[in-house]
């Protein structure tokens, strides 16, 4: 019912930039909360940031300071700035989306997921 794709991974140095977008598809009364998530080689899924329909945020201590969510609810699409980046942010990355279907029941998307790598 709801599609995620990512853009915009890649390999950077260490304290180089990324921006990951995520765009949202697919028929829903309405997409609330989305956010991106990341999982490094053998270690579990965790957040990275959130953000609500209205725009309230929330990070992860761990890039507090360095990454910027943000969204455009008109394209439905999700983006996440990525600063002073450190190889410990090498992870595959994934967008998540929490939508109301017509249905009115609640549906739990997720991205296909894009590798971000950064060297020291």
């Amino acid at each position: 019912q709801v599609r995620l794709v990512e853009f915009g991974g890649g390999l950077v140095q260490a304290g180089g930039s990324l921006r990951l977008s995520c765009a949202a598809s697919g028929s829903a009364y309405r997409i609330n909360a989305m956010g991106w998530y990341r999982q490094a080689p053998g270690k579990q899924r965790e957040l990275v940031a959130t953000i609500t329909s209205g725009g309230g945020t929330n990070y992860a201590d761990s890039v507090k300071g360095r990454f910027t969510i943000s969204r455009d609810n008109a394209k439905n699409t999700v983006y996440l700035q990525m600063n002073s980046l450190k190889p410990e942010d090498t992870a595959v990355y994934y967008c998540n989306a929490g939508a109301t279907l017509w249905t009115l029941k609640a549906y739990d998307a997720w991205g296909q997921g894009t590798q971000v790598t950064v060297s020291a």
